[in-house]
């Protein structure tokens, strides 16, 4: 790991002795899963929910609430790995695979998270288009600026990087709780929607199966046991349990925030553009309607949010590039190196002229071969009592994790199916 994950936190070190009481306890905990939060509300997620909303309303709602619970389990079992062993994902399995498992394992690692960086990238260039009104390929130039500087607050320090994108997060929430306000969707449908299950034929379950197939996102699976591995170090098996008790708390913070953005997402397309008998698939169409439905304050937000969630996410995934070649193949290139090399692809698409909404369906079919060379080596380490100590699976925990594994690869080779 890079040395900005080590930095000692001493209010952490406070809160493990006893010596901090009430919720500041919680405070030198937060961060680690904010960061990973940010890669389930990239601009991919944009055009599955509102695609989604716009054919059938408040149906798929409960899809949402579901994949965020198991979004949910896969974070904490990402998170607890690295509290236990002081190691990420891609250095552990460095240690117990053969060096040729690792490389492999490294090359479908970089290729998942090249495809990931071009939907967020182009999202992040889709923003600046629309509310700019400046041509693709110069908003794609502005983008690439804009990923340059949030990775200067990595530089910086592990605390200014959460705190950044902590604060973008937030402000890519903040942007659907008012396109909520602005769409005054019914409550009482909201709620059916989110806890009855249900579906209407088989497209309907096409979108429900890309809502969960592309919840779970490799690179954001090795990215938090990077996040956790050395940020607060336990000196015993009590510390360890301690700190990540008191991580759990901050992925469910994130993790609740990420699912209240993907909500509102449909909810904004089921009260808008269902209610109006609209179908819309193309994020530009959706910021277009936007505008001509509520006002242009509305887009505006629409627009601000997809471009805040492109950057975001974009840079998260520069860092989990980062993390899995060093610790697969313990190399490392300059982060600004590695930016500059996968902006190529997503300037060269859109110098193209290629629909950014089509390459983005791609880059999520790209990105579902990832899932289980990540999701699986997970829950068989995680589920290792020498490895983990007493933060090893309970029983009923690795049950249900590997039932949501199943479901996951199950659900994207589906949809890899589908899309063939």
């Amino acid at each position: 790991m890079s040395e900005q994950f080590m930095d000692k936190i001493d209010p952490a070190q406070h809160v493990l002795s006893g010596k901090t009481k009430g919720i500041r306890r919680f405070l030198p905990f937060l961060g680690p899963a904010f960061i990973a939060a940010v890669a389930y509300i990239d601009p991919g997620n944009f055009a599955t929910n509102i695609s989604a909303g716009s054919q059938y309303g408040y149906l798929l709602l409960w899809v949402i609430l579901f994949s965020n619970i198991m979004a949910l389990l896969i974070q904490t079992l990402s998170a607890k790995l690295g509290i236990a062993t002081g190691k990420n994902l891609p250095e552990v399995a460095s240690e117990r695979f053969s060096k040729w498992v690792s490389i492999g394992l490294w090359i479908q690692a970089e290729l998942v998270i090249m495809a990931t960086d071009l939907a967020e990238f182009i999202g992040a260039a889709l923003g600046f288009n629309l509310l700019f009104h400046i041509p693709l390929l110069p908003s794609a130039c502005i983008a690439a600026v804009g990923s340059f500087l949030i990775l200067e607050l990595q530089r910086r320090g592990v605390r200014r990087l959460e705190a950044g994108i902590t604060s973008l997060l937030f402000m890519v929430a903040l942007s659907f709780v008012i396109e909520v306000f602005y769409a005054k969707p019914e409550p009482g449908a909201v709620m059916h929607g989110l806890f009855v299950p249900g579906l209407e034929g088989m497209n309907s379950l096409l979108l429900a199966v890309g809502i969960l197939g592309a919840t779970v996102m490799p690179h954001a699976i090795y990215l938090h046991s990077g996040l956790t591995q050395k940020r607060v170090v336990g000196k015993s098996e009590v510390e360890r349990k301690k700190i990540f008790q008191f991580e759990f708390v901050d992925i469910v913070i994130a993790m609740v925030i990420a699912g209240a953005v993907n909500a509102s997402m449909l909810i904004v397309a089921a009260a808008l553009f269902f209610k109006n008998g609209l179908h819309v698939e193309d994020i530009d169409v959706a910021y277009t309607e936007l505008g001509n439905l509520v006002g242009p304050a509305a887009a505006v937000f629409f627009g601000i949010g997809l471009l805040i969630a492109g950057l975001s996410s974009s840079s998260v995934g520069t860092m989990a590039g980062d993390m899995v070649m060093q610790g697969f193949i313990k190399k490392r290139i300059p982060l600004y190196v590695r930016r500059f090399v996968t902006i190529v692809p997503p300037i060269v698409i859109i110098a193209l002229g290629i629909n950014p909404t089509k390459a983005l369906v791609i880059s999520q079919v790209i990105l579902s071969f990832g899932i289980g060379f990540a999701l699986v080596p997970l829950i068989m380490f995680t589920s290792n009592k020498k490895l983990m100590g007493s933060l090893v699976n309970r029983r009923i925990t690795t049950i249900v994790a590997w039932g949501v594994a199943a479901l996951v690869i199950g659900l994207n080779i589906f949809l890899l199916l589908d899309f063939v």
